[in-house]
């Protein structure tokens, strides 16, 4: 994800107080087919070892994605055989077709048996982000096992979803498995630098045939326990929007000069102060703005006095609940847009007065804003017409998929969690503040959601894209067994009943 399981960070919009609406609700109800039994997701010793070795096999291939022009295309093409090794069946089944598209990246399409329910389609991505060496207890791409954990780049992002969907498909394969269901399977091979060589152009031939979604599933949010203090249960978060995003160079153009004669000001002066000033002046507090402040007062009587007392009476205690939420920095960006200075270069000697600064700044962009509306609050702080603005790429937040009763991928996704997470009876809808390959399918389907099937505890969030990127073995095993029990669920014939709220 880029930095994309920053989607957890949605579960934290309220600070101590959780961010989402709780949705206990029946949701919907199944009847099986009695065509075929369910197969039990009950794995042998040895398929157990051999699914914990694929992935680490997976890890050791360094699909790194600099940049969308430079990605490790050896590694990208060794992949695609890899998958092939280990996974035969799935290669080999004639109600699949595999296609590559865009060079490196992977499309299956598996056929139901019946034609009248809508398909589906299941995503997860090929590249990593780079990992030096540095600071890592192991090396990063070295899928080593250590005190019951695998390490290295990918095994939470997202190399850990990919391989988890292909085993259990594999493994439902062989045990003659026949789906009624049809769904599609997406691996992008640039997710990490915007898709748009791999998952656009997946979509886009998937547009051209005409094909239309019930529901799309990626990467996103998880299993987060221990975030919050006050909710001492872990809860499930699905991530049902996406922020915006912008990529803004801002630069600095003066004459070039000897630095024994400096102007008054310099391009760097200049572009420096311009940096200083957004980050200085945060874009507004959007809060009670769209569906958070509902989902606040639905989830209110989960948490003890006096939480659930703020909570119940926002109309009253929002401005200390807003307060509250911008003071941190991980509930922050989900009442406001933020603006992030990730790269400046500047100078050419050190006796030269630079003829050019540039700096670019990354903006995540709230839900109730629009990138025509953050570019104009931007040019407002900066106040300065010898800084010019260039927009490098830039997209308005998503829309917000349906996570009522009749939702059907949330309400599945919902069951498949209480399902082989029983423990977890929260299942709550969020905000994606990082970017995934699935906003590429807006074209196919109104369904788009996020979510990891994988506890994730603080200490662990910071090691996506940061160090010692690690999975337990035993959590491995489980996001394959929910992956075969979700696509099983997918063919089940489901209808709607009464929604119920225990608060």
């Amino acid at each position: 994800m880029a930095r994309p399981s920053v989607c957890l960070l949605a579960s934290l919009s309220a600070l101590l107080l959780g961010i989402a609406a709780v949705s206990r609700s029946k949701g919907l109800r199944g009847t099986e087919s009695q065509r075929e039994p369910r197969i039990p997701s009950q794995f042998s010793q040895e398929q157990r070892i051999a699914m914990k070795e694929a992935l680490k096999g997976a890890i050791q291939i360094p699909t790194v994605s600099f940049s969308p022009k430079e990605l490790n295309t050896t590694a990208l093409a060794e992949f695609g055989e890899y998958i092939r090794k280990v996974f035969p069946t799935v290669f080999h089944t004639s109600f699949i077709r595999h296609e590559v598209v865009g060079n490196y990246s992977h499309l299956f399409t598996i056929k139901g048996s019946d034609p009248s329910m809508q398909p589906y389609m299941l995503l997860a991505h090929i590249d990593v982000v780079p990992a030096p060496d540095k600071g890592w207890d192991v090396p990063p791409f070295s899928g080593l096992e250590r005190d019951g954990f695998i390490y290295g780049r990918g095994t939470l992002d997202n190399k850990n979803s990919l391989m988890a969907i292909l085993q259990a498909l594999e493994l439902l394969l062989i045990r003659n498995y026949i789906p009624r269901r049809s769904f599609f399977i997406a691996l992008g091979h640039d997710e990490e630098v915007s898709g748009i060589n791999g998952a656009q152009k997946i979509s886009a031939l998937l547009q051209a045939r005409g094909v239309q979604l019930a529901f799309v599933v990626d990467e996103g949010s998880f299993i987060l326990d221990g975030f919050l203090p006050n909710l001492k249960k872990p809860f499930a978060m699905v991530s049902v929007s996406e922020k915006g995003a912008i990529n803004l160079m801002l630069q600095v153009n003066m004459t070039p000069g000897h630095s024994s004669a400096p102007p008054k000001e310099t391009s760097i002066g200049i572009l420096a102060a311009a940096v200083s000033r957004l980050e200085q002046t945060p874009m507004p507090n959007m809060f009670g703005s769209g569906p958070l402040r509902m989902a606040l007062e639905q989830l209110a009587n989960e948490f003890p006095f006096p939480t659930n007392i703020v909570l119940n009476n926002l109309w009253l205690f929002r401005p200390l609940v807003s307060r509250l939420m911008e003071r941190n920095y991980v509930t922050n960006p989900m009442v406001r847009t933020t603006a992030a200075l990730t790269m400046f270069n500047a100078g050419i000697k050190e006796n030269v007065i630079p003829p050019v600064a540039e700096a670019i700044i990354n903006f995540r962009i709230h839900p109730a804003q629009t990138v025509q509306e953050v570019l104009k609050l931007a040019k407002d702080i900066v106040a300065d017409d010898r800084v010019q603005f260039h927009v490098l790429d830039a997209f308005d937040p998503l829309p917000i998929s349906p996570s009522d009763d009749q939702a059907l991928g949330y309400q599945l996704l919902r069951q498949t969690i209480q399902s082989v997470f029983p423990e977890v009876n929260i299942v709550a809808p969020g905000t994606c503040i990082g970017n995934t390959d699935s906003r590429h399918y807006l074209n196919l389907t109104t369904g788009i959601y996020r979510f990891n099937p994988v506890y994730l505890q603080p200490q662990s969030f910071s090691s996506i894209h940061g160090i010692n990127e690690k999975i337990s073995v035993d959590a491995y095993e489980t996001q394959v067994k929910f992956i075969f029990e979700f696509i099983q669920n997918g063919d089940t014939d489901v209808e709607p009943v009464p929604h119920l709220h225990e608060l």
